[in-house]
């Protein structure tokens, strides 16, 4: 979590200004990618996973074809992600854009200038080749071709309403309506169906076996973009928290994918969940450029940017993927710490600006505070310790999470649904 710092100017046209005298404050360089941690997650998750694509489901050749385009622009858009934040790191930091790291507060590293709001290179690279894409895979007469593109006209507008808000700091009752607006483009062009599937246990007590809701059907995505959004937000506060959090969900959210495609031998049903991986593959691609600059200790902070584009992407891969119920269960953490939250953000019990443990400089360790998040929950439950092994275990229990829900999904398949 970073404490911003913005210059400042006064100017009068009556008064001379003086060149204030320098300081010799430390500045922090833009350290190396830590590209050995990225090649040992790449290959922990993309060897199971191309296996599942390429041998173990029998999957039709041209959508194997297209999932395996989708794939290679997803590692161009690593590359390119890679090389762009060191270039965008520059540029914010003459903007004055920058952050000290709370939790290294007393100690040289506390004293850094760290670039922030790099989200937004995340973002545009994502966006392009996104867009790219669709010269592989989409006609010009595709049903899916509108909604694609409604999709990316949401995620591009969350993007600028994180970066307006990692600029001008917007107040939080203002940044729960932000996803709302920028789902609206989404909303509008949706055109698939508007129908829940009543689980098995209650049709006796409902008498429907399916229900259509309707124009509450829409409700729910608009809410379900809200809370994807706010939430990857305020489970945040240490390095790599943020974006390592999407890169788990990511992943799970394509193995998921693969399996219903291998299980289904339906081809709409198949189309939706592709749609879902063309999304979610440059989405973990970029977020895992970012992850190696953003990874304890830090040199780039993700900003609000990166909190809002993932959560809407997430979102709006669960909601034309249809599955947004097994997204909920890989959202588990976010659930807790927000359910953990809710008393500060509804004023019920003062909320401090930033929710974070205490910091022993002497000791390097973390200690928990009575604030409602799962950071702190998480120290006063297990005891002190460091950021980047605190960390460590916020992540672990994520992919708990994930490999719960396809446990959940594996024992309640025909008897819930």
């Amino acid at each position: 979590m970073a404490a911003r710092k913005r210059a400042s100017t006064n100017s009068s046209s009556s008064t001379q200004t003086t060149k204030p005298p320098k300081t010799q404050e430390a500045e922090a360089p833009i350290a190396a990618p830590k590209s050995g941690l990225i090649l040992k997650l790449a290959l922990f998750f993309s060897v199971p996973y191309f296996y599942l694509v390429l041998s173990h489901y029998k999957i039709e050749p041209e959508l194997r074809n297209s999932i395996l385009i989708n794939a290679g622009l997803s590692l161009a858009a690593f590359f390119v992600t890679v090389k762009m934040i060191p270039v965008a790191s520059r540029y914010v930091l003459r903007r004055n854009l920058f952050g000290y790291d709370i939790n290294k507060k007393g100690t040289p590293q506390g004293t850094l200038k760290v670039p922030e709001s790099l989200g937004i290179v995340v973002g545009v690279v994502f966006l392009v080749f996104s867009i790219l894409f669709q010269y592989f895979n989409f006609t010009a007469d595709s049903n899916w071709l509108v909604e694609y593109n409604a999709a990316l006209a949401s995620i591009c507008f969350m993007v600028l309403l994180g970066f307006v808000d990692d600029v001008l700091d917007v107040p939080w009752r203002v940044k729960l309506i932000l996803p709302s607006i920028a789902a609206l483009p989404l909303l509008m062009a949706y055109a698939g169906h508007t129908t829940i599937i009543i689980p098995k246990p209650l049709v006796p007590y409902v008498g429907l076996e399916v229900w259509d809701l309707g124009w509450m059907y829409k409700l729910y995505m608009g809410l379900l973009a809200v809370f994807c959004t706010n939430s990857i937000n305020i489970h945040a506060g240490l390095n790599g928290l943020e974006v390592g959090q999407t890169v788990v969900i990511s992943c799970a959210i394509l193995i998921h994918n693969i399996m219903q495609i291998g299980a289904s031998a339906d081809s709409e049903y198949k189309k939706a969940h592709a749609f879902s991986i063309y999304l979610a593959q440059p989405l973990l691609a970029t977020s895992l450029a970012l992850f190696s600059y953003n990874w304890y200790p830090s040199s780039a902070f993700v900003g609000d940017t990166c909190t809002y584009f993932a959560g809407m992407t997430m979102a709006v891969v669960g909601i034309l993927g249809h599955f947004s119920e097994t997204l909920l269960i890989f959202f588990i953490p976010q659930v807790l710490n927000f359910l953990l939250s809710l008393p500060q953000l509804a004023g019920i019990i003062p909320c401090p600006r930033h929710r974070l443990p205490r910091f022993d400089p002497d000791t390097g360790l973390l200690t928990g505070t009575n604030d409602g998040t799962l950071v702190n929950l998480f120290l006063r439950q297990f005891g002190r310790m460091t950021e980047k092994r605190l960390c460590v275990y916020l992540l672990v229990f994520q992919a708990l999470a994930c490999g719960f829900c396809f446990l959940l999904r594996y024992f309640l398949a025909g008897w819930y649904k």
